[in-house]
């Protein structure tokens, strides 16, 4: 992978001071911390995952930048992020999928809450779909590339590109029916 821009450090410098939500294992809120301190004391979070299919039910699925923390230059299934710090997931979903890839007014349909732990991310997790023909508008400081594909062509590609874990797990919850629980 290339080195990533001075431009794209300062974008990951400041994401890092960013303040995200903190909570237990039960997703009860503790308060706030930021971005780094969350990683580094391998503190639970809270995220967001909003699969976005068009009107013939493709999935669109994008490239994260090289400058992101975590799985820089990998494909992804879902817009989201981290829930800030006194933000509900509703509120971040929203924000999230106008900021990554342009779409606003769309009606979020919830599938899933799971606990997602692993060794590089601990977060509660919101998974929702949404579906919308409006054009894509890519955040560049996060969004390399996207399009659409079938659920089925994403899961294929997991086999030899590098897609986001966290996200596929959203999918997997997706796949299984309405409010699949961890």
């Amino acid at each position: 992978m290339d080195a990533i821009s001075a431009t794209e450090a300062a974008h990951r410098a400041a994401s890092d001071l960013e303040r995200v939500a903190w909570v237990d294992e039960q997703d009860r809120p503790l308060g706030g911390v930021t971005r780094a301190e969350l990683r580094e004391r391998r503190l639970i979070g809270r995220g967001t995952y909003i699969l976005l299919f068009n009107s013939t039910g493709l999935l669109c699925v994008h490239r994260r930048t090289l400058s992101k923390a975590l799985y820089p230059g990998y494909w992804d299934v879902a817009a989201g992020g981290m829930v800030l710090e006194g933000e509900d997931y509703r509120l971040s979903a929203e924000r999230e999928l106008a900021e990554e890839l342009g779409i606003v007014d769309v009606a979020l349909v919830e599938h899933a809450h799971f606990l997602y732990d692993a060794p590089e991310s601990r977060l509660w997790c919101m998974a929702y779909s949404a579906v919308s023909d409006a054009p894509l508008v890519l955040q560049p400081e996060e969004v390399l590339e996207a399009r659409f594909v079938s659920i089925e062509q994403a899961l294929e590609e997991t086999r030899h590109l590098p897609y986001c874990p966290d996200s596929l797990a959203a999918l997997e919850r997706y796949i299984k029916g309405p409010l699949a629980a961890s």
